[in-house]
């Protein structure tokens, strides 16, 4: 009997901030398309969630999230599309040296839905919002989260052109930039595919 070919890895990249005027949106979308024409044809799936679109409000679950007992449709649903996913590209701003605080709210809503999954980054700041990452990097590991090496990191000063800093300004990538961002992508489907197989063993998070 032939066995069924396994399902597309699907990934997600999740834009980080919900800010007006963000330039976080335009840096995700740069990233979804890089990363369709990266894997063409392979059984890649790469979609974009907008954290401004799902618009979770503060953490609201009276039950902490590693029990798994989420009393708020909003919550099930954001259960629901995580779960699908194998693999994450987080599009972050740095915000006061960390994360922003819309990004931290939505990772602390799930617990088992993060788990045995990878990530990597891209993320944007005066300093190239490394620190931003340096943070995420910690909450994710307690997720039970594989963050790959590689990371694309973003200069306000290098990499867009802006006028008017209340703006959100052009994006123009260095050249490197995207040769950066293709290998952590690579990383990234490795552990992904990897870890696929952790989830579906007995007794494992799903």
């Amino acid at each position: 009997m032939m066995q069924a070919e396994p399902a597309p890895l699907r990934l997600a990249v999740v834009t980080g901030s919900t800010r007006p005027h963000r330039r976080s949106a335009m840096v995700a979308e740069w990233v979804h398309q890089r990363a369709r024409a990266h894997f063409g044809e392979a059984p890649v799936q790469i979609d974009l969630i907008d954290l401004a679109e799902v618009d979770l409000p503060p953490l609201d679950e009276p039950v902490p999230a590693m029990i798994g007992d989420y009393r708020h449709e909003h919550t099930r649903r954001w259960s629901q599309l995580i779960s699908s996913y194998d693999g994450f590209v987080f599009v972050t701003p740095e915000h006061n040296h960390s994360m922003p605080a819309a990004l931290k709210n939505a990772i602390d809503y799930l617990y088992s839905e993060w788990n045995n999954k990878a990530a990597g980054f891209v993320s944007l700041g005066v300093e190239g919002g490394t620190r931003a990452v340096e943070h995420l990097r910690l909450v994710l590991a307690e997720m039970k989260v594989a963050c790959v090496r590689s990371q694309v990191p973003l200069g306000l000063f290098t990499d867009f052109e802006i006028d008017d800093v209340t703006q959100p300004g052009r994006f123009t990538p260095a050249a490197q930039k995207e040769e950066l961002l293709n290998r952590m992508l690579d990383e990234l489907v490795e552990w992904a595919t990897a870890l696929r197989t952790v989830r579906v063993r007995p007794g494992s998070a799903v």
